[in-house]
């Protein structure tokens, strides 16, 4: 972990959408510069950022200034805790388990993505849901809060291309076995929503002192869940060295691809 060449304009919250992406995009750079496999959450997480604003701008939500207000929440978590792992902080156990996971050759891509998606969408965003509105205005959140996570789902749904070009036999296995998100280590983005749903409830009527304790204690269950992302069983992590020696490109070029 060092802070060497990190931007420093990530340790300021983001206030806007807009400034969120040019974080997220700060981040993505200095990933390609020093082949930081952070880059791959990254590169995705902005792409995904960026359909949220398009989504804002049309109209596509059912209170632009609200959704706008938690995508900020949601996104300064993670950017946060890049600068608290660069800056030899400590963020949430989840995010470094996470970040030490990139300081390793053998996860493959897929690997990275699903263990920043653990950290975010399973602990963070339910966090992120109970921070934008007060109790008593959570379930108006619902809706909206549904269609954010249709765009969260394309996280995943849109690796299917830029993974098959890493690793180019990928796509003809998806001929015959179907949508790589359909089968990636049995994790289930549905109940991942739901979980943080329902996790956002749980916190939204709690004090600040209770929320930090359930946050610990959650943080603490996906920490330990990463295990199961990086060693899903003898036979998958057999098939995923596998993986690992096909994929193609450096860090750099692999980042790239997945912007």
């Amino acid at each position: 972990m060092s802070d060497k060449d990190f931007p420093a304009s990530i340790a300021t919250p983001a206030q806007t959408i807009d400034e969120v992406i040019n974080q997220l995009t700060a981040i993505v750079e200095w990933s390609k510069e020093n082949n930081s496999r952070m880059g791959y959450f990254a590169a995705l997480y902005r792409k995904v950022t960026i359909q949220v604003k398009n989504g804002i701008e049309q109209g596509n939500f059912d209170d632009g200034p609200r959704m706008e207000r938690l995508d900020v929440i949601f996104a300064n978590r993670y950017i946060h805790a890049c600068y608290q792992y660069q800056s030899a902080q400590t963020p949430t156990q989840s995010w470094v388990r996470a970040f030490d996971t990139t300081e390793r050759w053998w996860p493959i891509v897929l690997q990275h993505l699903l263990m920043g998606m653990n950290a975010h969408i399973n602990l963070d965003l339910g966090i992120a849901a109970a921070e934008t509105v007060p109790p008593e205005e959570l379930q108006n959140l619902k809706d909206d809060f549904e269609k954010i996570n249709q765009v969260l789902a394309s996280l995943v749904g849109s690796v299917q291309d830029e993974l098959a070009e890493i690793w180019p036999i990928l796509g003809i296995l998806n001929r015959y076995l179907g949508s790589v998100e359909k089968a990636i280590i049995n994790f289930s983005m549905e109940k991942a929503r739901d979980a943080a749903w329902s996790f956002a409830e749980e916190l939204s009527p709690l004090t600040a002192e209770l929320r930090g304790k359930a946050i610990a204690e959650k943080d603490v269950m996906f920490a330990a869940f990463s295990n199961v992302i990086l060693h899903p069983g003898f036979t998958l992590s057999a098939v995923l060295k596998i993986v690992r020696l096909g994929e193609r490109g450096t860090v750099r070029e692999r980042i790239g691809i997945l912007e």
